[in-house]
C-alpha cells in the first residue's frame, strides 16, 4: 500500500489522469458550488451521467447550464434534494428511480460548517441532520440500486475537524450547551464512522459495493460562510475547489481504490495537495460506537438498510 501511495504522490494525480467514465451514473449531492460542483463538473467531462442534487433547483440549473457549455455533449441532471427534510430525501429516491435502473456513484458531498443553532424539519441539530442523518438516509433508501450494480461505490465527505469530534448519545441534537465547532466535528466523525460500518456490513453480506471516505482538506467554499475567521484565512493557505475535490475523485474512480479507505491532500497537515490515502483518528474506527450510531441513524430515519 506505501507504494501505491509514494507513486500516488510522485505524479500528483489530477483531473487528467482520472480515466473515462462513460456508461457510470453518478449522484453528487451539494453539486451547485464548491467541491461538488467541481466533482459534478470532471465526472461529466470523463462521460458520466451527472445527477446534481442540490437545495436549490434556481441556484443548481445554472450550474448545470455551465457545465454543459463547457463540455458539450455531456449528461447533466439538477434535481431537488434537501438533506435537511426526510421527505425531500425520500422523494429524490422515488424520482431517481423512475429515471434510472442502476447507481454506479453516490457521491455524499453536501455540507454545512458552524451555523447558529437549529433544527431540521424533524428536529435534528441542523449539521447532525444534514451531514449525517440525510446521508444516511440517502444511502439506505438507493442502497438496492448501489449493490445490483456491479463496483460501484458510497464516497462520503468528511473533514480533517472529524478530529474534535465525539459521539455524545446523550445530546446528539445538541439541545444542552450547543457549541458549533464541537457540532461539526461531530457530524464528520459520524460521516467515518457510517463510512467504516458501511463497509463491514457490505463485506459480510458479500456485495462488490465500496464505501470509502474522503476530506478536502483546507479549501475554499461555501461551506465557510458561517465561520468569517476561516473566510479571511482562506486568502493565506487555502486550495482551489478543483483540488479539494480531488480525493473525491480518486476515491470514487481509481482502480486500486478498497473499501474503509480515506482520501485527503498529501500536503502539510493534510490541508493542500494532490490525494493519497490518509488516516482517520482511533475514535472514527470504534465498532461499537459506530454499531450503536447505526441503530440511532436507523431508527431515527426510519431508513433500513437492506444489503
Amino acid at each position: 500500500m506505501s507504494e501505491k501511495i509514494d507513486a500516488m504522490s510522485k505524479h500528483e494525480w489530477n483531473e487528467e489522469r482520472l480515466a473515462d467514465q462513460s456508461g457510470r451514473i453518478a449522484i453528487v449531492t451539494g453539486a451547485n458550488s464548491g467541491i461538488g460542483f467541481e466533482t459534478a463538473r470532471v465526472l461529466a467531462s470523463k462521460g458520466a451521467t451527472v445527477i446534481m442534487a442540490c437545495r436549490n433547483l434556481d441556484k443548481a440549473e445554472p450550474k448545470a447550464d455551465e457545465i454543459r457549455a463547457t463540455h458539450p455533449g455531456c449528461d447533466v441532471d439538477a434535481m431537488e434534494l434537501d438533506l435537511s427534510d426526510l421527505e425531500s430525501v425520500r422523494r429524490f429516491a422515488e424520482a431517481f428511480r423512475a429515471k434510472h435502473s442502476r447507481l454506479d456513484l453516490l457521491i455524499n458531498n453536501a455540507g454545512i460548517m458552524v451555523p447558529p443553532y437549529g433544527k431540521t424539519a424533524h428536529g435534528f441539530e441542523t449539521q447532525f441532520g444534514v451531514n449525517h442523518l440525510g446521508h444516511f438516509a440517502l444511502t439506505g433508501s438507493l442502497l438496492d440500486l448501489l449493490v445490483d450494480t456491479p463496483a460501484s461505490r458510497v464516497v462520503t465527505v468528511s473533514s480533517i475537524a472529524h478530529y474534535m469530534g465525539k459521539i455524545d448519545f446523550s445530546n446528539l441534537n445538541w439541545e444542552n450547551g450547543y457549541k458549533a465547532q464541537a457540532a461539526y466535528g461531530q457530524s464528520k466523525l459520524a460521516n467515518l464512522l457510517f463510512t467504516y460500518e458501511l463497509q463491514r456490513r457490505l463485506d459480510a453480506a458479500g456485495r462488490d459495493t465500496l464505501a470509502v471516505a474522503a476530506h478536502p482538506g483546507w479549501t475554499a467554499t461555501n461551506l465557510q460562510e458561517h465561520a468569517p475567521s476561516v473566510k479571511f484565512l482562506n486568502r493565506f493557505f487555502a486550495q482551489s475547489p478543483l483540488m479539494g475535490a480531488l480525493p473525491t475523485l480518486y476515491a470514487a474512480t481509481e482502480p486500486d481504490v478498497s473499501g474503509a479507505e480515506y482520501y485527503g491532500p498529501s500536503g502539510l497537515l493534510e490541508m493542500n495537495g494532490p490525494p493519497k490515502r490518509v488516516k482517520s483518528n482511533k475514535r472514527s474506527h470504534d465498532e461499537n460506537v459506530a454499531e450503536r450510531l447505526w441503530n440511532i441513524s436507523e431508527e431515527l430515519t426510519g431508513v433500513q438498510f437492506l444489503i
